[in-house]
C-alpha cells in the first residue's frame, strides 16, 4: 500500500499572551508551574474568543516541575476554557521548551494532523522540587514494601543517621562538567574577549528598549496582569551603565577577570507564555487575523565536555537553517536573540562574525558577517524582562509576530540557547 504525503501546510501565528515575569519569591511566590500555565493559557482562551473550542494540542514545558506536576499541558487545558476533548502534552528542552512546544503544535499543523493548537511554558524558581537524600527515599521505599510492624520499624531506624534527612535541591551544574550556566558562559566570555564594559551596554540597551516598548503600549496586549502586577518587575528604566558597571562579578570572584554579574545576566524568574498557531483555513473560518507565520526551525547540538561554549550551539542551528532556506544572516528585519546572558548574544555575534569559526565550525567557505545590531531585541528581551525558562521561548515568538505585523512585512530570526550544550532556533515571517 503507497500513501502520498499531503504538502505541507503554512503555519500561522495568531498571537500570543503571558503574565508579567517576576523575579523569584515576589509576586508569584506561592502559584506553581500549574498556576501559572492555566493563568497564560486561559488568556489566550480569553483572547481569542476559544471557550469551548476543541483544539488539537496544548503543548506546554517546565524545567522545574514537582513530579506531582504530572501533564501541566493537559491540566492546563482542561481549566483553561477549552473543550475538554482538547488534548494536552508537557515538554522540556531547558530554555528552549516553549520554543520547542510552538515548533511541535507547528509541525503537527503543517502536516494536516492537527488545525490549530497552543504551545507555550511557565517556569518557578520560588517553588523548586526539593526531596529527600536518595537515602532516605530508599528507606522509606523499604518501609513500604515491610510485610509486618516490625520489618516496617527496621527499615526505617536500622543504620538510620539524621544526614539521610538534609533535603536535596535541584542541581544548577551541568551533570557532566559540574559548571553552573554562568560559569560556563563566563569561560565563553574569555575565550571570545567579550568585554565587560560592552556586556553591561546591552543589558542597558535591553532596559531602556522594554522601558520603551512598555511607554509606547507594544506589550498592552501581549502581557495580562496577574497577582496585581501589570509589568515585569525585573524591568529597572532608571537603571544605566554606569550603574551596571558598579556591580560586582557574579560567578568568576577570584581571578579578577571576572565579567558576568547580576546585571548582565538574566535573574531567576518566575512565569508562563502561550501562543495560539493554526492553519490558514481554521483562522479564516473564525475570522482571527494572521499576524505571521512560522516558515522553519532548526536544533543543534554542540559537544561542550570537549572544547566547545556550552551556549554556542544557536551558532550553528542558524547556520543549518540558513544554508536549507537559502537565506543570508542579514536578511532579516528583526533579531530576537534570547539574552541568558549579555556575554552569550556577544559571543554568537562574534563567532558569525569569524572566518575561523565559521569554516572550522559550521563548514563554511565565508563567515555569516555582522547584523544591523538596531534590530537586535528592539523591544527589550530576557535581561530586562526576566527568564522563567520555559517560557521566554513562546513569549519571543508572539514578540516576533508582533513586530511583524506592526511592519506589515519581513522576516525575524529567534535565536534561543539552553542547558546541555543546545540551541533553538527559528524564522518568523510576514
Amino acid at each position: 500500500m503507497s500513501m502520498n504525503p499531503r504538502p505541507a501546510r503554512r503555519v500561522a501565528i495568531l498571537g500570543g499572551q503571558r503574565i508579567p515575569f517576576c523575579r523569584n519569591n515576589t509576586a508569584y511566590y506561592d502559584v506553581g508551574n500549574l498556576g501559572l500555565s492555566i493563568k497564560a493559557v486561559g488568556a489566550v482562551v480569553e483572547k481569542f474568543g476559544l471557550h469551548g473550542v476543541q483544539l488539537g494540542e496544548v503543548a506546554m514545558g517546565a524545567v522545574l516541575k514537582h513530579s506531582s506536576d504530572w501533564n501541566i499541558g493537559r491540566e492546563a487545558a482542561l481549566s483553561s476554557g477549552l473543550s475538554p476533548y482538547t488534548p494536552g502534552i508537557t515538554m522540556q528542552r531547558a530554555c528552549g521548551t516553549s520554543l520547542d512546544t510552538v515548533i511541535t503544535v507547528a509541525n503537527k499543523i503543517a502536516l494536516g494532523q492537527i488545525d490549530a493548537g497552543i504551545g507555550g511554558g511557565s517556569d518557578t524558581t520560588s517553588d523548586v522540587p526539593i526531596v529527600h537524600s536518595k537515602g532516605f527515599r530508599r528507606r522509606l521505599l523499604n518501609m513500604n514494601m515491610a510485610k509486618t510492624a516490625g520489618a516496617r520499624i527496621g527499615a526505617l531506624l536500622k543504620g538510620f543517621s539524621f544526614k539521610e534527612l538534609a533535603p536535596e535541591f535541584p542541581g544548577v551544574a551541568e551533570p557532566r562538567t559540574g559548571k553552573s550556566m554562568g560559569e560556563s558562559c563566563e569561560i565563553m566570555a574569555k575565550e571570545w574577549g567579550i568585554t565587560r564594559a560592552d556586556q553591561d551596554q546591552l543589558a542597558f540597551e535591553s532596559h531602556s528598549k522594554a522601558a520603551k516598548a512598555y511607554a509606547d503600549g507594544f506589550y498592552a496586549d501581549l502581557v495580562v496582569p496577574f497577582r496585581g502586577v501589570d509589568r515585569d518587575n525585573i524591568l529597572r528604566p532608571e537603571t544605566t551603565a554606569e550603574k551596571l558597571a558598579t556591580l560586582k562579578p557574579a560567578f568568576d570572584k577570584t581571578s579578577g577577570k571576572g565579567t558576568l554579574t547580576a546585571g548582565n545576566s538574566t535573574p531567576l524568574t518566575d512565569g508562563a507564555s502561550a501562543c495560539l498557531l493554526a492553519s490558514e483555513e481554521w483562522a479564516a473560518a473564525r475570522g482571527l487575523e494572521v499576524q505571521a507565520y512560522l516558515r522553519d526551525a532548526q536544533v543543534a547540538a554542540v559537544d561542550f565536555v570537549h572544547g566547545d561554549g556550552l551556549l554556542m550551539a544557536p551558532a550553528w542551528a542558524v547556520a543549518q537553517m540558513l544554508k536549507r532556506n537559502n537565506l543570508t544572516l542579514q536578511d532579516f528585519d528583526f533579531y530576537e536573540i534570547h539574552e541568558a546572558f549579555a556575554a552569550q548574544v556577544l559571543c554568537t555575534l562574534k563567532a558569525w562574525e569569524s572566518a575561523e569559526f565559521c569554516k572550522e565550525k559550521l563548514g563554511l567557505d565565508a563567515p555569516l558577517g555582522s547584523i544591523d545590531r538596531s534590530k537586535l531585541n528592539v523591544v527589550g528581551s530576557s535581561l530586562a524582562l526576566g527568564h522563567p525558562f520555559a517560557a521566554t521561548g513562546a513569549r519571543i515568538v508572539a514578540t516576533a509576530a508582533k513586530l511583524l505585523k506592526q511592519k506589515g512585512s519581513g522576516r525575524a530570526l529567534i535565536s534561543v540557547c539552553t542547558a546541555g550544550g543546545m540551541g533553538v532556533v527559528a524564522i518568523v515571517e510576514r
